[in-house]
């Protein structure tokens, strides 16, 4: 078990693009993931924040449990997740489990950014 996580972030006027760099989102980096959503994500100023999955090939239930904390998090600040670029299997796990009626899932990063802009 790693005790650091691959991402790089941008914030720019509330908004955070977070890209995981990380193949695998499992029990193994989620505690990490929910440890830094809770640094990044409780500045008042942050409103939205869009996820980029583009790397991500693998992700489990405790990774998607880790996206619900960010969900969370935003919602008591009156922001929105956004999720881009998911790979197929992973984005059929957010379909199955019907997490994408309150994660939006976005082709790009850009598209993403283009939503939060309207």
């Amino acid at each position: 078990m790693s005790d650091t996580i691959n991402f790089e972030l941008k914030k720019n006027n509330g908004v955070v693009v977070m890209k995981l760099n990380e193949p695998r989102v499992d029990s193994s980096v989620a505690g990490l993931l929910k440890g830094e959503f809770s640094i990044i994500l409780t500045d008042e100023e942050i409103r939205y924040l869009v996820l980029d999955l583009s790397p991500v090939e693998y992700c489990d239930s405790s990774g998607l449990s880790a996206i619900l904390l960010a969900y969370r998090l935003l919602q008591s600040n009156e922001g929105n997740i956004k999720l881009a670029s998911p790979q197929k299997n992973v984005k059929s796990l957010i379909e199955i489990s019907q997490l994408d009626r309150v994660l939006p899932i976005y082709n790009s990063v850009d598209e993403a950014l283009a939503d939060v802009k309207n």
